[in-house]
């Protein structure tokens, strides 16, 4: 190595440096926002099943206590399918709003998040 060359062969070096820490940040900030990503649509999926499970339950609850108020176990069951049938048009309706409006700042910040936890402009 020759002193004439040394500057060029240490931008060279300190540029590919740069660029494998370059990487490595990105790396990290993808597996980050991966990792955080999964938890969020893990808990939402225990939500989901633990609530419908919850909404079984009170289902078959009320169903057997308006049959004994009314006498009719099979007009309750349809009362309370009526209710259900009301609350699943009404989540369809608001999908946008419930699904949409939720999950697109999710991703956007999974990949345009800035070190102060604020999206790029």
């Amino acid at each position: 190595m020759t002193p004439f060359t040394q500057p060029a062969e240490d931008l060279s070096r300190k540029a590919k440096d740069y660029i494998d820490l370059r990487l490595d940040d990105i790396k990290l900030r993808t597996a980050k926002g991966l990792s955080i990503t999964a938890s969020k649509l893990v808990a939402l999926f225990l939500i989901i099943g633990v609530g419908t499970s919850l909404i079984l339950a009170l289902s078959f609850g009320l169903i057997l206590l308006l049959g004994e108020l009314i006498g009719s176990y099979a007009w309750s069951a349809l009362g309370v399918s009526a209710l259900l049938a009301i609350g699943l048009w009404i989540l369809i309706r608001r999908r946008d709003h419930l699904f949409k409006d939720t999950f697109v700042p999710l991703f956007i910040n999974l990949f345009f998040n800035d070190d102060d936890g604020q999206a790029k402009e």
